[in-house]
């Protein structure tokens, strides 16, 4: 049995960025800021969430995205590319990019629903009730 990794391993280099929690994602780890997942560890590389903006620095650091195989032969290619080994050493500047990955990570429709589903949550029940019940008539066929 493999020995479990130390989840404040990075801490110092996201000191710069802000609190971090590393939790099991699959065969990896997950990177949160508070309850949004902005990056992925698999074995010791981190990657962080892009979009069509930020992909670009990633490109032209010449990082790699994130890749599994999906049935054992289909190769997937995932909008998650690895950070510049630079970065390893400079936590200010890996706190610009983090603050990136957070931006697009927040944009996200998951990372929407489960905002709105929390702000919700302490919303009186004949107020959540209602919401609901518009929601579900704006989804109904006419």
């Amino acid at each position: 049995m493999a020995a479990k990794a130390d989840p404040h391993r990075f801490d110092d280099l996201f000191q710069e960025f802000g609190p971090i929690v590393l939790r099991r994602f699959f065969g990896g780890e997950g990177i949160y800021a508070g309850s949004v997942m902005i990056g992925t560890i698999f074995n010791d590389v981190i990657y962080f969430k892009t979009d069509d903006k930020t992909i670009k620095a990633f490109r032209k650091e010449g990082t790699a995205p994130f890749t599994f195989k999906k049935r054992g032969t289909e190769i997937v290619e995932t909008t998650w590319y690895a950070l510049p080994d630079r970065l390893y050493d400079d936590p200010e500047e890996l706190a610009h990019w983090a603050r990136d990955a957070l931006k697009v990570a927040s944009a996200s429709p998951e990372a929407v629903r489960k905002a709105r589903k929390a702000a919700e949550a302490k919303l009186p029940r004949r107020e959540r009730q209602r919401r609901q019940h518009r929601r579900a008539a704006a989804r109904a066929p006419r």
